[in-house]
């Protein structure tokens, strides 16, 4: 019988999970994911089987790196993760649902032994034109694995045969039977104007599908065009300035 790691969840738009790890328990995590840890707990940073899976997890955005806490005490003990932006925390029962496939970036942290590999799309297409829908992370195992989605989650059910459209980015998580591919939108015009990009991921079901409001590319994206104007706001208002100085404006007269 798999053991239940034992959680909370605490926050609303940055949280955290606080995992209670029993005497000799372990978990495993993203390197630079940890927030707190108590007493107790040994720290190992290793590969997780060697080079080739240091090197896929680099392929799927991971660290290179995975970290193992491992409670040596004969008491329970504490640790924390956070969440990298403004989203939501997501704890899947891999025994229950079976593999389930995830975007770059996803994966936070889960019980120790849960695989971390790569999964491809099926088409070469979508990793020239699909963004973030060519490498995906494939969870499996048993026991529970965290996720994190940017801003608000939203779950689907899909029935046998049921399709959805979703953009690249805000697709976070599915269960490994539904059926995944990218497609042209169909529309140029619509495309190049309407900022909804060229290629949508499709999902068949029957399965489970995560979706997430937030995408981390599209937040970057608005920071870097704000940066962009601000500094151009900047440069205006330091020549008007100087203009001031010249004129006499800076004396108050």
């Amino acid at each position: 019988m798999t053991h239940q790691i034992d959680y909370q969840l605490v926050g609303d738009d940055m949280q955290a999970v606080i995992v209670t790890l029993d005497p000799q328990e372990a978990i495993q995590a993203e390197a630079g994911a940890m927030m707190f840890l108590e007493e107790g707990i040994r720290v190992n940073t290793g590969t997780g089987g060697g080079f080739m899976k240091g090197l896929k997890r680099v392929l799927t955005g991971e660290s290179f790196f995975i970290t193992t806490f491992y409670n040596e005490s004969g008491e329970k003990r504490k640790l924390a993760f956070s969440a990298p932006y403004p989203g939501k925390i997501l704890a899947l029962p891999l025994e229950e649902s079976g593999p389930v496939l995830c975007q770059r970036d996803a994966y936070l942290c889960s019980a120790y032994g849960i695989d971390i590999s790569v999964a491809f799309t099926k088409r070469l297409g979508a990793g020239f034109f699909g963004g973030e829908g060519f490498i995906l992370q494939r969870l499996s195992g048993d026991g529970l694995a965290f996720i994190h989605a940017g801003g608000t989650l939203l779950k689907k059910t899909l029935r046998s045969r049921e399709s959805l459209r979703v953009d690249t980015g805000c697709l976070v998580a599915f269960e490994e039977q539904v059926e995944y591919d990218i497609k042209y939108v169909g529309d140029f015009k619509t495309a190049l104007f309407g900022g909804e990009g060229l290629f949508h991921a499709t999902l068949s079901g029957p399965g489970v599908v995560y979706l997430q409001t937030l995408p981390f590319s599209r937040l970057a994206d608005r920071v870097i065009a704000s940066s962009r104007v601000n500094r151009g706001e900047t440069r205006r208002g330091g020549l008007l300035q100087g203009l001031g100085g010249l004129t006499g404006g800076d004396r108050g007269f």
